[in-house]
């Protein structure tokens, strides 16, 4: 076993059971991938309210900005979910980036007991503010 993951095993003992899972969960958000688990339900979601364009419509509108999916945020959501729910929100942008920043952020509360719902709302801002830069660097290719 590595330093790191002697590390890794250390914190998680010292974790309660529900800090554990959640721990687990954000790994296996890590290792498969931002939206690997939501793709299948919200493409099919998705797809049913959005069917594909013709192809003529579709070449119209390949300039047009990708807009965010309105996915509603539940009362009692946990962290990870709402890593899982902003993946799926925000399709377009580029998650190895956002997994960095929001990594810090869930650190902070599996490790640190800040409040699930103060690490949401700065991981929705995280999120928001990636659409605003991905946004004008859209504008600016055009």
């Amino acid at each position: 076993m590595t330093d790191q993951q002697q590390v890794l095993l250390d914190y998680y003992l010292q974790l309660s059971a529900e800090d554990q899972h959640s721990l687990l969960r954000f790994a296996e958000f890590l290792a498969t991938g931002s939206n690997a688990n939501i793709a299948t339900s919200n493409s099919v979601a998705i797809a049913q309210n959005h069917p594909e364009p013709a192809a003529s419509e579709s070449s119209a509108k390949d300039d047009t900005l990708p807009k965010p999916e309105n996915i509603e945020r539940p009362e009692d959501e946990k962290v990870v979910d709402a890593l899982k729910r902003l993946s799926a929100t925000y399709p377009m942008l580029e998650k190895k980036t956002l997994l960095n920043k929001a990594s810090e952020l869930v650190a902070q509360h599996v490790m640190f007991g800040k409040p699930a719902v103060v690490v949401i709302n700065e991981v929705e801002e995280v999120f928001a503010e990636a659409y605003e830069k991905f946004v004008e660097d859209y504008g600016s290719r055009k």
